[in-house]
């Protein structure tokens, strides 16, 4: 078996955070999963926020590992991040130790599970060139480069650049979904290049204890998690339950938990949250909660609720339907292939479909049990499956020599 370089820069760019976004979790069950697979022939290395790029003394990265897990799991930060005092120590020991390199030997294989540094398509090259390494990517998505105007300012552009490294220097991606893979498609042609493509949805891990919550105080209630940015389209929300505070008797209306930090460019959503007076009783708003919290949210919910616009893959739709709980949610591509056809699922702009379902689910009706009855026929995907398709993507590159 080949050796694995794994790249964890994202995962030390965020040594202030206190909860985690998407794509750490992704890199976190990377490491996690190349470590069962490669044990003692799995290498850590990363650019450190310094800029300097180099490997990470094992021991090291392993015990950071540990803590972001338990931080995860059981620590809610009362600010956005922890002081830059408090983390120095770790950037000190995350520090690279040596600067990598070939020594001979059978090439190793450079894993990198997130989009970090890949808009520095030189520093790429010296890596890869430096570590003799060939290049095994995961592609989340090329939502910035389709829908522009969900990006952060200048994100289509730097987006453009992470993707063209990619065609440009992988020699194997992994992709996580067929509509991810679709979009990606195109570039990889474009780039005259030979790159395996591999399809791997990504792992649900189950859902840990709940934590003790408020969530059965607030019965009846929905579930919306994720960032609140432009295409998540919390908008439709909002306005749904604008309609629903000044139409139906306050005890009657069920109430609306939105979990996600705030994003850009969404001033509508910020406003209705911030001074909509009829909002401030049925909608509860959390910036951020423990994995513990959070499940405690989840399972309490009717449903989970994900109007989006776009996604690369839906990673709440799974996490809810491995939880036991329903969910409603946008007519797309990636939501029809992780949820199957389990969900209920409403065109993002049918504010009277999803109207009609909230109510339904809020009363437990006949469309809610209907998908109480599909849920166990749900298949789960699991990051051991996952890593079953890098390793065999690790593995025909290592016969393709």
């Amino acid at each position: 078996m080949s050796s694995v370089i794994l790249d964890i820069s994202r995962l030390i760019s965020r040594v202030r955070y206190f909860t985690p976004s998407g794509v750490d979790r992704v890199e976190m069950a990377y490491a996690r999963g190349l470590l069962r697979l490669h044990g003692d022939d799995l290498a850590f290395a990363a650019v450190h926020p310094s800029g300097i790029y180099g490997r990470i003394d094992r021991a090291v990265a392993l015990s950071y590992l540990d803590e972001l897990e338990h931080r995860w799991g059981h620590q809610r930060g009362k600010a956005a991040r922890r002081s830059l005092i408090s983390v120095l120590p770790w950037m000190v020991r995350l520090f690279p130790r040596s600067r990598g390199g070939w020594t001979g030997g059978e090439r190793p294989n450079y894993v990198q599970a997130s989009p970090h540094h890949l808009v520095d398509h030189a520093k790429v090259k010296r890596i890869l060139s430096r570590e003799n390494a060939r290049f095994v990517c995961l592609v989340h998505d090329l939502i910035p480069l389709e829908y522009p105007e969900y990006a952060r300012p200048g994100g289509a552009e730097m987006h453009r650049r992470r993707v063209e490294t990619i065609v440009a220097c992988a020699d194997a991606v992994i992709v996580n979904s067929e509509a991810t893979g679709r979009s990606l498609g195109p570039w990889i042609e474009r780039s005259g290049r030979s790159i395996a493509c591999h399809v791997a949805l990504l792992g649900t891990e189950p859902a840990p204890p709940a934590a003790r919550s408020v969530a059965e105080s607030l019965k009846p209630y929905f579930l919306c998690l994720g960032t609140i940015e432009g295409r998540k389209n919390h908008l439709l929300l909002l306005h749904l339950w604008r309609q629903l505070a000044q139409t139906m008797r306050p005890a009657d209306v069920p109430r609306l938990v939105i979990v996600g930090r705030r994003g850009w460019e969404n001033e509508q959503v910020l406003a209705l949250l911030d001074r909509c007076d009829s909002l401030a009783g049925p909608v509860l708003e959390i910036g951020g909660c423990s994995d513990a919290e959070l499940a405690g949210w989840m399972r309490g919910a009717n449903a989970l609720l994900m109007p989006s616009f776009a996604e690369g893959y839906g990673m709440p739709v799974a996490e809810a339907l491995a939880a036991g709980v329903p969910v409603i949610c946008s007519d797309i591509a990636a939501h029809r292939e992780v949820g199957g056809e389990v969900p209920d699922f409403v065109d993002p702009l049918d504010g009277p479909g999803w109207k009609a379902l909230v109510l339904d689910y809020a009363k437990n009706g006949p469309a809610r049990q209907a998908q109480m009855a599909r849920l166990p026929r749900w298949h789960m995907p699991t990051w051991d499956g996952h890593m079953q398709v890098v390793a065999k993507a690790v593995s025909e590159l290592h016969r393709r020599r």
